[in-house]
């Protein structure tokens, strides 16, 4: 695609839609190639995924590989899938060819293994071939399995002219050039090279006069985590990886790691809302309910051990009915402010912005859920002193607010904490998890505290 269709403001409306199903069912190859020609790759996937399946294919296999192979990167997971399933293996081989190391290794990990086989028998470039059977071969959260065997590299023995030569050779295989690896003879990785530096310097000096030892790097079993705050902390738009032994391997660039932040961010998201695995809003009635039941049922169980709360302190309700209405009021604040505790915790996690001990944090919490408490406490003590004429009644529901906002704070604050040290997702802590915890522990903390003032 030229630079000037990738400047193109695109806008899918029905008539684009119907002209290309028109062209299609007309068979009218040439004009809807034409009409096609005229948008960026993901503007045709964006039309594919409107289109049924039949004529998504009929594109694909109209189209040239260097254009669909492309599309086929930004099609719906599950529309990429079904188009694929369609095409032969020669054709999807084909299609691979045109992709990067790691998009192919993406697109064909996505298929069965039986197929994945068949496929790369049929990609006819042997090298192209080698390097993506392994990256198949590393785990998919891995740097390994992110990585592009695609990328730049100068030896330092090399001079200045002779690595501009080679530089045009390695260039035209990667299709954005953010970084110049420098290695040894063994070919492993000790520095960086600046194109400023290289262009004014002397076409006789030599690679190792000029580059530049210090290099961000990251290993190849590193976790895609791990690679994406590195990345983020030292705002690199590329970042080599290399193995145990420093032999540099590939690079992983920005638009890998975009990916997988929105991927993580996905599921936390959903984790928070209490869904268990990952899940689309087009997915299954079985495959949502999967996702969702488990944290309902711990609803469900939380809504039972309130009502059992509830029920021991049935004499308190007997004597002080007014109790029973700021129930929702305690219980609500108690989830509030464990969620908010807790979403500030994951979010300094996951930024890695956490600094000093656990006790340190907890008092902080302590410290600051009882200033908003007291002043949150203050203003219902005189509505409910208003409102129901008992300043006891009044002290009672207060004190208790002060005091389940305290403990939700700490709870908040320590189970994304706890959950953390044991190598689990914390994200699990922002949702129904910490909401009916709090619910159960400040129903039970409100009615222990109001017996204790009004003496029932």
């Amino acid at each position: 695609m030229t630079e000037d269709k990738d400047n193109i403001q695109f806008e899918l409306t029905d008539e684009l839609i119907e002209q290309v199903k028109l062209l299609i069912e007309e068979q009218k190859d040439r004009e809807l190639r034409k009409l096609l020609n005229e948008f960026h790759y993901a503007d045709i996937a964006e039309i594919l995924d409107e289109l049924d399946l039949e004529e998504a294919i009929y594109i694909i296999k109209l189209l040239d590989s260097e254009t669909t192979s492309d599309v086929l990167m930004e099609l719906d997971e599950d529309i990429r899938e079904k188009v694929l399933r369609n095409l032969s293996a020669k054709e999807i081989a084909e299609e691979i060819e045109e992709l990067d190391t790691d998009d192919a290794a993406d697109i064909i990990a996505e298929l069965p293994e039986d197929r994945q086989q068949e496929v790369i028998s049929n990609i006819e470039d042997q090298e192209h071939k080698a390097e993506i059977t392994e990256l198949l071969a590393y785990d998919e959260d891995s740097a390994g399995g992110l990585m592009a065997k695609e990328l730049v590299k100068v030896y330092e023995t090399w001079t200045v002219a002779g690595c501009m030569r080679r530089i045009r050779g390695q260039a035209k295989d990667v299709t954005r050039v953010h970084s110049i690896y420098v290695v040894n003879r063994q070919n492993k990785l000790i520095g960086r090279l600046s194109l400023k530096d290289l262009i004014v310097a002397k076409s006789d000096n030599k690679i190792a006069d000029i580059y530049i030892s210090n290099v961000d790097y990251v290993n190849v079993h590193d976790d895609v985590e791990d690679v994406a705050k590195v990345m983020q902390k030292y705002d690199l738009e590329a970042i080599p990886v290399v193995d145990d032994n420093q032999t540099l391997l590939g690079r992983i660039t920005i638009d890998d790691i975009v990916d997988v932040i929105k991927e993580e961010a996905d599921k936390d998201y959903q984790l928070a809302a209490g869904i268990t695995q990952d899940v689309e809003a087009d997915d299954s009635i079985f495959d949502l309910t999967k996702a969702r039941l488990p944290w309902l049922f711990l609803g469900l169980i939380g809504g039972v051990g309130a009502f059992l709360i509830m029920e021991g302190f049935q004499d308190s309700f007997q004597k002080y009915a007014v109790l029973f209405f700021f129930t929702p009021l305690i219980a609500a604040m108690a989830g509030n402010v464990g969620v908010q505790s807790s979403a500030i915790i994951v979010q300094g996690l996951a930024n890695d912005d956490l600094k000093g001990s656990i006790n340190n944090r907890l008092i902080k919490e302590m410290l600051l859920a009882a200033l908003n408490g007291t002043i949150l406490a203050i203003f219902l003590f005189l509505f409910v002193w208003v409102v129901d004429g008992n300043m006891n009644t009044a002290l009672a529901v207060s004190s208790s607010l002060v005091a389940v906002i305290i403990v939700a704070g700490l709870i908040g604050t320590f189970v994304p904490l706890f959950l953390d040290k044991r190598g689990i997702d914390p994200a699990i802590a922002t949702g129904p998890f910490i909401t009916t915890s709090n619910d159960i522990f400040g129903i039970l903390i409100y009615f222990w505290i109001a017996k204790l003032i009004l003496g029932i």
